[in-house]
């Protein structure tokens, strides 16, 4: 069985050699715009973040840059064989870096795509416009108006090349799978990716023997696309449209390109391309994981070729609302393709939460707690935050290189107190946020200007002009209110460091401020504890100044000092909690940060993940109709002449007869339901339950004639027991009064929205009926309104499910296994059946079912038999594709054994 790692880029990419690194050209604008990287105008200039000029900067500050700018990359991120237990990267390196302190400059091919289409609507339709007409003209003149891709190749890249680990793709995810491997949670891993460049320039021979290596010798597929799908993907739907979205930047501007714009068919290409690659090269038994927000749509473009694969999706970043996510023109097939996986993962359960309510508002579907219930099968949606590689990483920080720079920064700063943060400069890391705090708080506690420093990071991020302008107005301003000849609070370092410097800086800090707007699991925090317990003449163990609006702040319990980084007050104060703390204080909250790094590893997460899968695809698999046996009629008749004592309980609607109009006010039942319910309520030996989303009252109407019968009304509310009038109500009248009034209101609001839409009020629960609204309208209002209440009603134990042509709104605490359930337990032990079959077809009675699977497994009764009626993924022991008239007649020939 081998395990495919999904992910944009590959952990590895391609050097060529010639020619030389002195000749080595220069990455125009459009290879910048593709990989994010800073565009430079010299390739041994140091990276600038800023666009604009940069203000002059004091002798202070340059001396500063130049100190972190003079080590060279550490080997223990380079040139290293894969599964190398040195084999190590940095966690967020989602792009490349760029530049002699980030890292090595490979030589690799330049993008040819197109310049991108202007930001406005109307300028990109005017543009369309034009190229359409010119095409138009080249058509008729017989012109071709595109070189060929040959004329653009270059023979450079036929020159000798090698295989080097990547510096872009997810750092966090690459470790973890490095860990998995070592540790055997993981087998047989075979990476698929991009390579980590424009291939267009490249020969088609080239193509195939670089392929071909690392597929041999690194266990790496790779996936070739043209670079306008490359550029139109990465650089401008996702970078564009999702990546602000889902961190709740809503494009809101002008410029706005939140829209269904031309990158959109760019992004659908590249998925597919993936897609088709993992079809080609999967074999039955292996595993399918596909990561993050660049390839969303990839679990339902392979679930449409391989049915019966077993897919995993993990979301490496935040997921926003449903009122933001709704916001995006092609939401429906975003979510599609997510629910292509059968287990949809993120990592905290707010996202996993935001995801369920997404699905039931937009798509109309049932979303539970653990998962969403779609028309033929169930996707489970789980929530697992991922960790770093502990023991790598304390192994990293014993390097020479990194002792040797942990001694040159003590000495540095001798007597001051370090806090450092490393983000990459836009708008969803809140720098600008952090340095307005810290400058506040150098403004309200003087007393400590001359005793601190903060070290910010800014590493290559894509050209953010407004951002830049207002972040280098915030450092001149500090510099020059509070910096002296002796001592400069603040280092701006416009650049990346390398990695050995970046560990010996997390180890020397006494605290580490993140203020992200909004962020998934940020794991420089986690990197950071580890750092912070080195040898006893090192140990620090400070504190983490951590924005609330991170997935991490949501696993660390509460030992961060959590802030809201719009509020500088508070951030300011917390800087000085931060460097108050008495070392008691700072023991305790490090040792639960450091309980809780080391229980969610890397390592862990691997391993969590792939029994999570397995179990739920097992699952899946059994409920599926194929793998679900047709009912064994006759094991079933020899259990049931062996009982001595009988439990039948069976579905109304749809089971044991059609669905019926909810309205008609003539409530009837076939004949000969009535004839088979009297027949086995005649058996002394049976005792038989009717359970149906009806009211108490409409049952006894239509099962006036069945005397001894026992009633479930209204899904497991209220309870009639054999051979009684008096009906056992299970919800508290009050509460439930409570709350439907409160639904009622809004309801209301829905009704006079939709047209044809009307609302039915249970004793315990209420239905808005849709059946003759406008079918898309309906689908729509359906998802909104079961989102309203369930929001608005989530502490009063009610919940809110779109199904087909309705929206059901009823208590979460009773069901129909909780009245079943109440109906064994009160079973006198020497009357208990040792004979129970259930039958159903719905969504209601699939929490039968298991609930009767887990009483199976405890032999409470020695023989359950549960069976589906009709054709629907189902947990259920068996199944009845004949239908209700299938049903009768097996009732009937149980009949007969009966009286023979």
């Amino acid at each position: 069985m081998t395990t495919f790692e999904v992910s944009l880029f590959l952990p590895y990419t391609v050097d060529f050699h010639e020619p030389t690194p002195s000749q080595r050209p220069v990455a125009p604008p459009r290879l910048a715009s593709v990989l994010g990287r800073t565009e430079l105008n010299d390739v041994h200039e140091k990276p600038s973040l800023f666009s604009t000029a940069t203000p002059p900067r004091t002798p202070a500050a340059i001396n500063h840059e130049e100190f972190f700018s003079q080590v060279q990359p550490s080997a223990a991120t380079h040139f290293l064989k894969p599964h190398d237990p040195r084999f190590l990267v940095r966690s967020d390196s989602h792009v490349p870096e760029w530049g002699p302190a980030g890292g090595i400059i490979f030589n690799q091919p330049q993008s040819t795509a197109d310049p991108a289409p202007p930001d406005t609507i109307l300028k990109y339709a005017k543009t369309l416009e034009a190229a359409n007409a010119a095409n138009a003209r080249a058509r008729s003149s017989g012109k071709n108006t595109k070189p060929s891709r040959s004329q653009s190749r270059d023979p450079r890249w036929g020159a000798e090349w090698t295989v080097e680990p990547a510096i872009q793709g997810n750092g966090g995810l690459a470790n973890a799978v490095q860990a998995g491997v070592r540790s055997g949670a993981l087998g047989d891993v075979l990476s698929v990716g991009l390579i980590g460049f424009p291939t267009d320039s490249l020969d088609e021979a080239r193509k195939q023997e670089i392929e071909e290596k690392l597929e041999n010798e690194y266990d790496a597929l790779t996936v070739y696309v043209s670079d306008s799908d490359l550029d139109g993907h990465y650089a401008h739907y996702c970078k564009t449209i999702l990546w602000p979205v889902f961190h709740y930047q809503i494009p809101d501007h002008p410029k706005s390109k939140a829209y269904e714009d031309h990158s959109w068919v760019y992004y659908v290409n590249l998925n597919q391309a993936f897609a088709d690659k993992i079809v080609a090269n999967y074999k039955r038994g292996d595993v399918i994981w596909v990561h993050d927000y660049h390839l969303l749509l990839v679990p339902n473009m392979i679930r449409k070729k391989l049915p019966d694969a077993q897919i995993g999706f993990f979301l490496h970043t935040a997921f926003p609302s449903s009122e933001v996510f709704r916001c995006l023109a092609v939401r429906n097939q975003l979510l599609e393709g997510i629910l292509g996986a059968n287990l949809v993962c993120f990592q905290i359960k707010e996202y996993a939460h935001h995801f369920l309510q997404t699905c039931s508002r937009i798509l109309g579907v049932e979303a539970v707690e653990d998962g969403v219930q779609l028309d033929q099968r169930f996707v489970n949606v789980w929530s697992l935050p991922i960790g770093i590689d502990p023991k790598s990483l304390m192994q990293a920080r014993e390097e020479a290189d990194v002792v040797e720079w942990i001694k040159v920064m003590q000495e540095r700063y001798a007597g001051k107190h370090l806090i450092v943060a490393r983000d990459k400069l836009d708008n969803i890391r809140g720098v600008r946020q952090k340095l307005l705090a810290f400058e506040l708080f150098l403004n309200k506690y003087p007393e400590w200007r001359e005793k601190v420093v903060l070290i910010q990071v800014a590493t290559s991020t894509t050209e953010n002009a407004d951002l830049a302008a207002t972040v280098s107005e915030i450092v001149t301003r500090i510099d020059a209110v509070h910096s002296t000849l002796a001592h400069q609070p603040l280092v701006f370092l416009r650049q990346d460091i390398a990695f050995s410097q970046y560990l010996a800086l997390l180890s020397v800090a006494d605290c580490l401020m993140i203020t992200s707007l909004r962020e998934g699991m940020n794991l420089t925090c986690h990197e950071f504890v580890i750092c912070q317990d080195g040898k006893m003449s090192d140990k620090k163990h400070g504190p983490i100044i951590l924005s609330e609006f991170t997935g991490s702040a949501a696993v660390f319990e509460g030992y961060e000092l959590a802030v809201n980084p719009w509020d500088y007050q508070k951030c300011a104060d917390a800087i000085k909690i931060a460097l108050e703390m008495d070392e008691s204080e700072k023991e305790r909250r490090y040792t639960k940060l450091r309980e809780v790094v080391m229980r969610n590893t890397g390592e862990h997460w691997c391993e969590a993940l792939g029994k999570q899968l397995a179990k739920v695809y097992d699952e899946h698999s059994r409920r599926n109709t194929m793998s679900v046996p047709r009912l064994p009629v006759s094991q079933l008749s020899a259990r049931y002449k062996k009982a001595n004592k009988r439990l039948f309980v069976l579905d109304y609607e749809g089971t044991l007869t059609s669905y019926g109009a909810v309205n008609n006010t003539v409530l009837t039942s076939p004949q000969k339901v009535i004839d088979v319910l009297n027949d086995l309520v005649a058996d002394e030996k049976n005792h038989v339950y009717v359970m149906s989303g009806r009211t108490l009252e409409e049952l006894e109407l239509i099962f006036g004639r069945v005397p001894g019968l026992g009633l479930i009304a209204e899904n497991g509310c209220f309870l009639r027991e054999i051979n009684t009038d008096d009906w056992i109500e299970f919800t508290d009248s009050e509460k439930t009064a409570n709350w439907m009034q409160a639904v009622g209101k809004i309801l209301q609001y829905y009704v006079e929205r939709v047209e044809g839409s009307w609302v039915e009020q249970k004793h315990s629960s209420i239905i808005f009926h849709l059946e003759k609204a406008d079918e898309q309208d309906a689908a729509r209002q359906a998802g909104d309104c079961a989102d309203h209440i369930n929001d608005a009603c989530e502490h009063q134990r009610v919940r809110a499910i779109p199904i087909k042509d309705a929206v059901v709104i009823e208590p979460i605490d009773f069901n129909k296994s909780t009245a079943v359930a109440h109906i064994v337990h009160r079973i006198e032990k020497n009357e208990k059946p040792d004979f129970m079959f259930v039958a159903g077809n719905d969504r209601d009675d699939e929490i039968l079912f298991r609930w009767a699977k887990e009483l199976d497994d405890k032999k409470e009764i020695p023989s359950i038999m549960t069976v589906c009626v009709g054709n629907r993924n189902t947990a259920a022991m068996a199944t009845l594709t004949q239908g209700t008239t299938g049903l009768v007649n097996v009732l009937n020939k149980l009949l007969k054994l009966s009286e023979s």
